[in-house]
């Protein structure tokens, strides 16, 4: 079994979905896995992964709107606030999302869906430099 790992090193623009599919997928080829699996961990606690809708980003502002809602940054509603108001806010969204994406590894390539993309989704306001790591283990 081979195992191959590389750091993909990210420059956020603040509050927004990243998409790393590409990226992703050029690291999976470079590994030379045929059949395996591709975890994909980012190493923060105000930053996120998913996997979603590629096709129509009208699904990733709804995304983003609909945890706007659900966990406001409103400056008021938490204790934790050394890093600003949206820094709770981030660390609660980031906990209800995904922090790491195992991601079967089909014929050298993700098998992800034609519909499917991989996003690196920033919650804090500013820009960030954020390290997601990709860890591929296969034949």
């Amino acid at each position: 079994m081979t195992h191959y790992q590389k750091v993909l090193r990210l420059k956020t623009t603040g509050k927004t979905l990243h998409a790393i599919s590409p990226k992703v997928e050029e690291i999976v080829a470079a590994s030379g896995v045929q059949l395996g699996l591709c975890t994909v961990f980012v190493r923060h606690t105000s930053a996120s992964l998913i996997i979603q809708e590629n096709a129509d980003p009208d699904v990733l502002r709804d995304l983003s709107s609909f945890f706007a809602k659900l966990v406001p940054e409103d400056g008021r509603s938490y204790i934790h606030d050394a890093e600003g108001p949206d820094d709770m806010p981030a660390h609660i969204r980031s906990a209800l999302t995904q922090t790491s994406l195992p991601i079967p590894i089909a014929r050298g390539r993700l098998a992800l869906g034609i519909w499917q993309g991989i996003y690196l989704w920033e919650h804090r306001q500013r820009s960030h430099q954020r390290e997601v790591t990709i860890h591929i283990s296969g034949e």
